[in-house]
């Protein structure tokens, strides 16, 4: 199963639906469309609408991308996780990197690897989002197509900046951010993309599929549970269908005395059957070793007698 957790959407673009329609024939099976909001947000904030009639094969998943440029913002993370199935958060300074690997609740880090960074990965910054189970994005489509060599230089230097600060890699995902169907690749060439960055197959193709299910994973938990460890199940309610105990006992008792030689006689007569199955096993003829153990029993007691 191959993810793209990163395709932006509106409703109103006549672009959409080719898109969907060429991640289907690349192979990828669940794609987040994402909204991106910068600033202040507004009172009221919910995903749009998904596109009608897409590709059968694609799972759709809702996402927003929330660009942070001041670590005082409050961004009601709580209420947002309940409305998408994914919050992605995008620092433009290394304040609001260290906030969002520390402290603010988000699913994935999101970097724009595709300009000059102000700041430099830190080990011990990115495992503490590693070890809360957020993961860290890195985005190939404004670095691949139409942007520049500017763009694809700095990609390429970012993405390996922060392969080497993670210690191999861990915790990577890799979306596409395609706003075309132009811009994306198939998933064994972003395997191929990753090894230009320093990652190793194995880690490249992690990074689209199980880190990334992963994302969906843990987004879920968030949404279903409190804090991913208390969860509702189900267990102890009576069914509809099912009839209280003591109906259920009644209506054996009745049965029982309007019906003679049903399940309860059998119950009854449970010592009759018991001494019958014990004359069974006395008549059942012995076996060859059973036969040795009883004469040797027998000549070590005559031996006895005899020295006595």
């Amino acid at each position: 199963m191959f993810y793209d957790l990163n395709v932006p959407y509106s409703p109103d673009d006549p672009e959409a639906p080719h898109t969907l329609n060429f991640l289907a024939e690349l192979g990828y099976t669940t794609v987040a469309l994402s909204q991106t909001l910068t600033g202040k947000l507004p009172s009221s904030v919910s995903p749009p609408p998904l596109p009608p009639n897409p590709p059968k094969t694609l799972q759709l998943l809702t996402r927003l991308n929330l660009t942070l440029s001041d670590p005082a913002q409050n961004q009601r993370l709580n209420n947002l996780t309940q409305a998408y199935d994914i919050v992605a958060l995008r620092p433009t300074n290394e304040k609001t990197l260290l906030n969002a690997c520390t402290n603010l609740e988000c699913d994935v880090i999101s970097l724009d690897l595709s300009v000059r960074l102000p700041f430099h990965f830190k080990f011990k910054m990115l495992s503490a989002a590693i070890s809360r189970g957020i993961r860290l994005e890195i985005c190939y489509g404004p670095g691949v197509t139409g942007s520049g060599l500017d763009a694809r230089r700095n990609l390429i230097g970012n993405a390996m900046s922060l392969i080497r600060a993670t210690r191999g890699g861990r915790g990577i995902i890799v979306s596409s951010e395609a706003r075309r169907a132009l811009s994306l690749r198939a998933p064994w060439d972003v395997i191929n993309l990753t090894c230009v960055w320093g990652l190793s197959q194995e880690r490249g193709k992690e990074a689209i599929c199980e880190e990334a299910r992963k994302v969906t994973a843990l987004a879920r938990l968030k949404r279903t549970s409190w804090r991913g460890i208390v969860d509702i199940v189900h267990g102890g309610e009576k069914a509809k269908h099912e009839k209280p105990i003591a109906k259920q006992k009644g209506q054996a008792q009745s049965t029982a005395s309007t019906e003679p030689g049903t399940i309860t006689d059998t119950l009854k007569r449970k010592a009759s059957l018991g001494s019958e199955s014990v004359a069974e096993e006395a008549e059942k003829p012995l076996s060859k070793r059973e036969m040795k153990r009883r004469a040797k029993k027998a000549r070590l007691g005559s031996q006895g007698e005899d020295a006595s």
